[in-house]
């Protein structure tokens, strides 16, 4: 597995690359200080996942994944950030972005979910999601008509929903795995994912973490 690492502060650059440089059946094949840097390394060394920072001077990390997604797309991005970067996760996640993680978070973790992105899987931290939908909150009561208003078809395409499918949904914005739904929901894990396939070809979206980011900007 080919990981590419990147990362304006260069103690965070060699850590990572310490880190996942132990792991059997990883390798660092290199790293990149901003968005673009992490855009012409991608194409030269096809990496398989890129750990990205979201906050870096330059082009950012989410100009970068973008870059990256819409022209390397067998190559998966996983977000590094910090609690204050609300607007850009989401920004990010939009993008197609299959994840995102806590900078402090324990070097098992990463490495996890490294190989959950890897292998075609999201990685939406609890955490983060709960304080996105805080700051969903915010910006609503700041603008309680909101500067990104429902699309036309929204009312329609949520009626398409069984009540079922709208409490996946639900969970999905906050960040529970097919386990924890099937646990809350009381259902198997096979019909979990039944019913997240269902829901996100009928709102006609790409993955699973777009599902994530619709029930987060609609206060699902």
């Amino acid at each position: 597995m080919k990981i590419l690492i990147v990362d304006d502060q260069r103690l965070m650059r060699e850590g990572l690359a310490t880190i996942i440089g132990l792991e059997d059946g990883m390798e660092v094949v290199g790293t990149a200080v901003d968005g673009r840097d992490a855009y012409n390394q991608v194409v030269e060394l096809r990496p398989d996942v890129v750990l990205m920072d979201i906050r870096m001077p330059g082009i950012d990390g989410v100009a970068g994944s973008e870059l990256i997604l819409r022209h390397v797309p067998d190559t998966k991005v996983l977000i590094l950030t910090t609690f204050d970067d609300a607007e850009l996760i989401l920004q990010a996640l939009e993008k197609g972005v299959q994840g995102y993680l806590l900078k402090d978070l324990p070097s098992e973790a990463i490495v996890s979910a490294i190989h959950t992105v890897y292998n075609g899987g999201t990685v939406l931290q609890p955490d983060i999601t709960a304080m996105l939908l805080r700051e969903m909150k915010k910006m609503a009561d700041r603008d309680p008509d909101m500067t990104r208003p429902l699309p036309p078809d929204t009312p329609d395409a949520l009626a398409s929903l069984t009540d079922r499918e709208k409490e996946v949904l639900a969970l999905l914005g906050q960040g529970f795995n097919n386990k924890e739904m099937a646990e809350a929901l009381t259902i198997t894990e096979g019909t979990v994912k039944n019913h997240v396939s269902n829901l996100i070809a009928k709102l006609e979206l790409r993955d699973r973490t777009q599902a994530a980011v619709y029930a987060v900007r609609h206060s699902i």
